[in-house]
């Protein structure tokens, strides 16, 4: 069966870096487009970053562009979100997910077919 495992969540402080990793299986990878989302307790999942199967493509919430780079290494089955610069505001459990669309359709939640468990990051001032 199709399995997303995220891993490199953890507790930082504000203005540190983390790196979170998305192994996936059971799917054909490359061609899957993948995405970054979060989500803080009482509110919506939020789009972060978005990659094309392909990789040339990637999207960005407002929010994270110029601070967090999506990338994926198809050889590994894996997709990544580096973090940089991180806030408090920052602070979710990040969730990746794997999507068949294309475009801008990937900053939809419900576009996607496949999700992982999340993990949390957690950002202290």
């Amino acid at each position: 069966q199709v399995q997303l495992a995220e891993s490199g969540g953890g507790a930082v402080q504000a203005g540190d870096s983390l790196r979170l990793s998305c192994a996936a299986s059971g799917l054909p990878f490359s061609a899957d487009a993948m995405g970054w989302f979060r989500q803080v307790p009482g509110k919506e999942r939020e789009f972060v970053a978005a990659i094309s199967k392909s990789a040339g493509t990637t999207y960005y919430a407002d929010s994270v562009k110029g601070r967090y780079t999506i990338s994926r290494d198809n050889a590994k089955n894996t997709v990544y979100l580096q973090m940089n610069s991180l806030k408090p505001s920052d602070t979710a459990v990040y969730y990746c997910a794997a999507s068949r669309d294309w475009g801008n359709s990937l900053r939809y939640s419900n576009r996607y077919v496949y999700w992982g468990q999340g993990t949390q990051v957690t950002v202290s001032s």
